[in-house]
């Protein structure tokens, strides 16, 4: 056990928010705790032990080290996984490759082979560990095994990032998680971060919660606040750190659902995405939708924002539906826009 109740040596563990709550903020928090043998959050003592980091969205140099730094990290404790060189046949002999954490698990494990105390991996998003389709049980589950297996092997925490989906606000916390409920039931813990409600007339920091959405190490429920800081790192980079505060107790549904900040569907936010996608040119309503699901936001959602987007659907004779923004100014085609 890494941290008792909260982090599991060789588990799978989901973090999940909405975005702006700082899930890879809090993830490399843990990280630093780790390398550096701080202090967590309910007050145990880490044990220093090293840290391995791949991500698909933030740079090292001048994102995530920085942060590392400013949480305290010992940053010799902590890699990051690079390219890769693969000679299969569908990738160019010596050259290298970006990591591909729904291909490469096996050549991550070789090289972490002799790695002593090795105590975290951080996938994010962990969405792209799954080769197939994030939304169907069986290919989400087959695409985890290989690192949950390592994991396994290394006895080491490994801990995925990925969205709570929008407008979903009420329901239950595990139904929240983006992509299959695959990703939910074969994790042993899973976390959630919303951003807490403003005091009515009050203009005040945002703060935020983490819960505790699901154990199978112990207790559900409880979890702990906090807000963002910012700091100036070595170089002059200002980056965000987290100041914990306060624990908090109570059921995780109870916890969300009086923390988070009211819903509103984010109309604004889905609105933009469409309109930033498609702006390319027409799309097929699959990848819309899967797409716009890596961001969080629902089938649902995508399909209410259509008109607000000025976003058209129409299907080729055989083949499949497609999404494109209408001309400027062109008004909806009465039976024909079928929101599909």
């Amino acid at each position: 056990m890494v941290n008792a109740g909260w982090l599991a040596r060789g588990k799978l563990h989901i973090l999940a928010g909405s975005p702006g709550t700082g899930k890879t903020t809090i993830a490399l928090s843990l990280a630093a705790c780790i390398s550096a043998g701080l202090t967590f959050p309910n007050g145990q003592k880490a044990v220093p032990g090293k840290v391995v980091i791949w991500s698909g969205e933030d740079d090292p140099g001048d994102t995530l080290k920085p942060r590392l730094i400013a949480a305290g990290a010992d940053l010799s404790q902590i890699q990051f996984v690079g390219p890769v060189i693969d000679y299969s046949e569908d990738r160019k002999a010596n050259c290298a490759f970006p990591f591909d954490p729904a291909r490469d698990v096996e050549k991550l494990a070789v090289a972490l082979a002799a790695m002593d105390d090795l105590a975290m991996i951080i996938i994010d998003p962990i969405v792209s560990a799954v080769s197939g389709d994030s939304h169907k049980n069986a290919e989400t589950r087959r695409s985890l095994a290989p690192l949950v297996e390592l994991a396994a092997r290394k006895d080491a925490v490994l801990l995925g990032i990925t969205h709570l989906t929008k407008g979903t606000q009420g329901r239950e916390p595990l139904e929240r998680v983006t992509g299959s409920l695959a990703f939910g039931a074969m994790a042993r813990l899973v976390f959630g971060t919303v951003k807490q409600r403003q005091p009515e007339g009050e203009e005040t920091e945002p703060q935020f919660t983490l819960a505790r959405l699901k154990s199978n190490i112990g207790k559900d429920g409880g979890g702990f606040k906090y807000q963002f800081e910012q700091v100036e790192t070595e170089g002059r980079i200002t980056a965000n750190r987290i100041n914990w505060g306060e624990a908090v107790e109570g059921d995780p549904r109870a916890m969300t659902a009086a923390a988070e900040a009211d819903p509103d569907d984010d109309a604004e936010g889905v609105v933009n995405f469409l309109r930033q996608y498609l702006s390319d040119g027409r799309r097929e309503a699959n990848d819309v939708y899967r797409e716009g699901i890596k961001e969080g936001y629902s089938r649902d959602q995508l399909k209410r924002a259509k008109d607000k987007a000025h976003v058209k659907s129409e299907k080729d004779s055989t083949g499949p539906w497609y999404w494109q923004l209408r001309e400027a100014g062109a008004p909806p085609k009465e039976g024909k826009d079928v929101p599909f």
